[in-house]
């Protein structure tokens, strides 16, 4: 287990929860916030955690750009077009 205060929002240390898989995985878990994130290392598990934990906060993430919804197969025209209703299976 380790503590660090990195990217924390309240100057109060981060518990963290490194652990080696039987797969050669790593996963990292944040035990203030209760998310978890896997990666190749351990290293990559740390950094997916903090993408993880940065998107929960409202800090992480952006619009996608015209070419990563191309690049899932999305007209960017006809997503941007839409309204904003959500499908039935995300209602």
């Amino acid at each position: 287990m380790a503590r660090a205060d990195a990217g924390n929002r309240d100057d109060e240390p981060r518990e963290i929860r490194l652990v080696e898989n039987p797969d050669g995985q790593w996963t990292a878990r944040d035990l203030g916030v209760e998310v978890s994130a896997q990666g190749a290392t351990r290293s990559a598990a740390l950094e997916n955690l903090d993408a993880v934990v940065d998107a929960i906060a409202g800090d992480g993430g952006h619009e996608p750009t015209d070419e990563e919804l191309r690049e899932l197969g999305v007209d960017p025209e006809t997503a941007r077009t839409q309204d904003d209703d959500l499908p039935d299976a995300l209602q």
